[in-house]
């Protein structure tokens, strides 16, 4: 069976524990797209890891990680982390990286800083990761296809030299920035191919035959809906599909195997970057909130920086269900909320004076006030509960009441950091 676990709204929602769990259950797991700009975070047994590019089935021993075609892959972060994991004394995983995956070269993260630069006020709020870069040259068909770097070297050469025209031109008409030796970029790329040799593998032809062995498969999404190129708020997005749906696509698998969407909701909300979030909170309540929120606060996994902080939006989190193709919710962080007496959730948006349920477009996003409604809190630590029956009456009434909202079942339920910190219902 394959299933994807994807996330509904800004990313950060805990798609990386809910891997790590599922990943017990499996033989494969799959990174179908983004890059090294957002971190899954995960605690067991090895200690807390925030993994950026490399799968979060990493961690057992019978599972085969593949990095798929659709990820911005960066040699750099690969190398680092799986030194890292080594370092910190997890068993060296098995990991196949798509030979049609292409790479993110050091003039993506360049271009990334220097266009942020440009911007000034203007700016993304990007990671500076060389995320939209790298998929600009991708579907301008002048980015670099790991498989090319194991053909012929003179053919590499011409289009290092063809790119390196379009590059240059750009560094110093646009940045005024110092141009590129088309032997750097030659040099560097030859520097990748041995580096990842031993990695290096046909993924299509081994998942297609996975697939036919009945193989248990996870595809594992970065970010979140409202964050998707197409469905999300745009253009304060990512530049890769974070849908369920890309995974046949990021990883080369027949759509109609996928089937179980495990969507992953938080059970308030949080964001890193610009971007319309009409739930934010701000001050000291939100300060409050992120300071005892995720596994030691609402931080970026990968930039560090704070994470903008709201409460629970069913508005957007059922759409990015429905856009995600949601067929069970894993609610996360729902530990976080014990402190309050009341928690305020996001039930409809008022536009123009009117109440609306169904998430707008960017451009009527910007004009929406939350609707919220108050349900009591449950003043405890859940953490270490292992039934549903057993949480407090108004802690099962808050998730009964998202569910009712969302309109699908919450099948899991995180309640706390670690791998055993877990519900099923």
């Amino acid at each position: 069976m394959v299933k994807a676990i994807v996330g509904a709204n800004w990313g950060d929602e805990g798609k990386g524990k809910i891997t790590d769990v599922m990943a017990a259950q499996s033989d494969i797991v799959i990174r179908f797209q983004g890059g090294s700009n957002a971190g899954h975070t995960i605690v067991n047994n090895y200690g807390k890891f925030a993994l950026h590019q490399l799968p979060s089935g990493v961690f057992y021993d019978h599972v085969t990680n593949i990095i798929g075609n659709g990820v911005a892959f960066s040699v750099e972060n690969f190398v680092k982390e799986m030194k890292s994991l080594q370092e910190r004394g997890v068993p060296k995983p098995h990991v196949l990286i798509s030979d049609r995956a292409q790479i993110v070269m050091p003039y993506h993260v360049q271009f990334d800083v220097y266009e942020e630069e440009r911007l000034s006020s203007r700016q993304f709020g990007s990671t500076k990761s060389g995320i939209a870069p790298f998929y600009a040259d991708k579907v301008s068909k002048i980015g670099f296809q790991i498989n090319e770097l194991f053909d012929d070297e003179e053919s590499l050469r011409d289009k290092v030299s063809h790119v390196l025209e379009l590059k240059n031109a750009t560094l110093k008409g646009l940045y005024c920035k110092d141009t590129m030796s088309e032997k750097e970029i030659f040099d560097k790329l030859m520097e990748y191919k041995e580096q990842i040799a031993p990695y290096v593998a046909d993924t299509f032809d081994y998942l297609y035959h996975a697939v036919k062995q009945g193989k248990n498969i996870l595809l594992e999404g970065q970010l979140g809906a409202l964050k998707d190129t197409d469905f999300g708020i745009y253009p304060m997005v990512t530049s890769s599909n974070t849908i369920a749906g890309y995974g046949a696509v990021g990883a080369g698998i027949p759509p109609y195997e996928i089937k179980e969407i495990i969507t992953v909701v938080k059970a308030y909300s949080s964001a890193v970057g610009a971007g319309e979030f009409v739930s934010e909170i701000f001050g000291e309540e939100a300060d409050e909130l992120r300071r005892r929120g995720g596994d030691g606060g609402e931080y970026g996994a990968t930039t560090g920086r704070p994470r903008r902080m709201g409460w629970l939006d069913l508005v957007a989190t059922r759409y990015g269900c429905r856009v995600q193709g949601t067929t069970t919710i894993a609610f996360t962080v729902l530990d976080v909320l014990g402190y309050l007496s009341e928690i305020p959730v996001c039930v409809g948006y008022e536009l123009d004076g009117k109440r609306v349920d169904a998430f707008p477009s960017t451009t009527k996003l910007k004009r929406a006030k939350p609707i919220l409604e108050v349900l009591p809190g449950w003043k405890c630590d859940i953490r270490g509960i292992k039934r549903y029956e057993d949480l407090p009456e108004n802690c099962r009434r808050y998730i009964e009441f998202a569910e009712k909202e969302i309109g699908i079942p919450i099948g899991i339920i995180s309640n706390g950091p670690s791998r055993d910190d877990i519900i099923y219902r």
